[in-house]
């Protein structure tokens, strides 16, 4: 049996992805004033960390045109980490003219991925985010530099992605001057074994700088592999309301995990995420009116809460 780290009680953040991976895949835009609306909610439900948007050219990914409007709003609520992806050095530009706290920049471990979703091979890509550090170093910027490493278990066009080329990519990433790395399940492709052995092998070579875990819950494993990366040490995890999500580039890759049954997995295990269940609830019930004929997913909205937690609470 795998006995969690020492700090096991210490809190548990949940960055929400909704407005960014959650829209990304929908054929439909939503309008700028509902993600406003998503945007309150979530802050009222307690989510201090959101990534709002991508700084993507409008003509390949027209959901996401207004992120710079949804940055200068979410950067007026208080204590909210305001994060958006920056997929080239134009996006990067954007992104620190905006003001945004972090970018999230993407790195594939599988080279058809990357081809596919970049149009750069990952050392390519290893590459521009050195170009983009040293922008944001030379602009005298504090905006966080954080690199989400997709497909780190597997990629529904290459097929198997050795571990040995995630941890080489780890290394090649923070030579070039990354200072946070997330690992991402991109398709849905890990197990919890997986999950721990190769966060474990991270973590040796990255430190407290690998700081986030990204699962998709393709299989129905989601929540299992959360709770092995949280064994690991990890305390952040991306989630999406009413589980929305995929990647336009990655055959096959359906939602993410709920981040209001993430909320749940914490609170059943006694571990802070500082997120309300009610407000929650309550916004994915406004989502899915938003959002009506898309497929929503998850569990707890329809369960509630036992009676047992409402009782500890």
């Amino acid at each position: 049996m795998n006995i969690p780290p020492p700090d096991s009680a210490a809190p548990v953040v949940v960055r929400e992805v909704g407005l960014r991976d959650g829209l990304q895949i929908l054929a439909r835009t939503m309008p700028t004033a509902r993600k406003l609306q998503w945007l309150q909610g979530a802050h009222h439900a307690g989510v201090r960390e959101l990534e709002v948007g991508s700084f993507v050219p409008p003509k390949l990914m027209p959901q996401l045109a207004d992120t710079a409007e949804i940055v200068r709003h979410a950067l007026a609520l208080p204590g909210l980490t305001v994060s958006v992806l920056v997929p080239n050095l134009k996006g990067a530009e954007r992104a620190l003219e905006s003001g945004a706290h972090a970018m999230l920049l993407p790195l594939s471990a599988s080279h058809a991925h990357s081809l596919a979703n970049l149009r750069k091979t990952p050392d390519e890509a290893v590459d521009e985010i050195a170009r983009m550090r040293d922008l944001r170093d030379a602009k005298g910027s504090h905006c966080a530099i954080e690199v989400g490493l997709s497909t780190a278990f597997g990629c529904t066009i290459q097929g198997r992605v050795e571990p040995d080329e995630v941890l080489r990519l780890i290394e090649r990433a923070l030579e070039a001057g990354a200072e946070r790395i997330g690992l991402a399940d991109t398709v849905g492709y890990a197990d919890p074994l997986a999950v721990t052995r190769l966060f474990t092998q991270a973590r040796a070579l990255a430190g407290e700088q690998l700081t986030c875990a990204h699962f998709h819950d393709t299989r129905g494993l989601g929540l299992a592999n959360v709770f092995a990366a949280w064994q690991t040490g990890v305390r952040r995890f991306d989630a999406c309301l009413g589980g929305l999500g995929g990647c336009p580039h990655a055959p096959g890759a359906s939602g993410n995990v709920a981040t209001e049954d993430v909320a749940y997995l914490f609170a059943s295990m006694g571990v802070a995420t500082g997120l309300d269940f009610d407000g929650l609830v309550a916004l994915r019930a406004q989502l899915a009116g938003w959002l009506d004929g898309e497929t929503l997913h998850g569990t707890l909205w329809r369960a509630g809460l036992p009676k047992t937690l409402k009782q500890a609470a």
